[in-house]
């Protein structure tokens, strides 16, 4: 038999400044060049019935060095 899943379920977190800036940097790099920016991310679990919104937290970003609203994908 199948198990419940629960109520804990893991989510992505995704830097949104990034997000910014990459939209930028792709409509004025050439088609030769290649973006520096990495896609970090960050796995975590979240409560379903506690949160059932979408989750935003502050953490380090890397490409942007700095700390920044990070929010859940899916």
């Amino acid at each position: 038999m199948a198990k419940n899943k629960g109520v804990r379920i893991t989510i992505t977190l995704r830097c949104t400044d990034c997000k910014k800036i990459s939209n930028k940097e792709r409509s004025e790099n050439t088609s030769n060049q290649k973006g520096k920016m990495k896609k970090i991310s960050y796995t975590t679990t979240k409560n379903r019935r506690n949160t059932p919104d979408r989750l935003e937290l502050k953490k380090f970003c890397p490409n942007c060095n700095s700390h920044t609203q990070q929010k859940e994908i899916k």
